[in-house]
């Protein structure tokens, strides 16, 4: 009895493995790099990392950086005022209104042209756990389980 259930998950597991490793017809074959661009930078530059004025004032911290489909960062949402969490607000910036440099014996740091007092009084947004995106502060909640998202179709130019 004991081979026989044995063998039903042996060969449960294997008709498992095969489909897993079937491909998915209509989508290419994922390109493995040989090599790194020698200018790319890692999220870390940027995620949870404070924001700058040019004069050197903190005026926020990267909560997210918002990717769009085909790969490329296009927004960060920046948290900006509020003490320990409290009555932090998060505004949306695209991702060219930040920009890195170095000071202090070549430590990164991030600057943004802008004031404190200017993010504040921007529109903003709240994170929805339920649809797994930023929605406008004043926005209604989303309900129930997030729908997955249609992937989009990809064009490799």
């Amino acid at each position: 009895m004991t081979k026989l259930a044995y063998a039903s998950l042996l060969l449960a597991f294997a008709a498992t493995t095969a489909s897993a490793q079937t491909p998915r017809p209509n989508v290419p074959a994922a390109q493995i790099m040989t090599s790194i661009a020698a200018d790319s930078v890692t999220v870390t530059h940027w995620y949870k990392q404070n924001v700058y004025d040019p004069s050197d004032n903190k005026i926020g911290e990267i909560m997210d950086v918002l990717v769009d489909r085909q790969g490329k960062a296009n927004a960060l949402i920046v948290g900006v005022g509020g003490f320990l969490g409290m009555g932090e607000k998060d505004v949306a910036v695209p991702f060219s209104a930040v920009h890195a440099t170095t000071k202090d014996n070549n430590k990164w740091y991030l600057v943004m042209n802008s004031t404190k007092d200017a993010l504040k009084s921007a529109k903003g947004f709240k994170y929805d756990r339920n649809a797994m995106t930023w929605i406008p502060e004043d926005a209604p909640a989303t309900t129930g389980t997030p729908a997955a998202p249609a992937p989009a179709p990809r064009s490799d130019k």
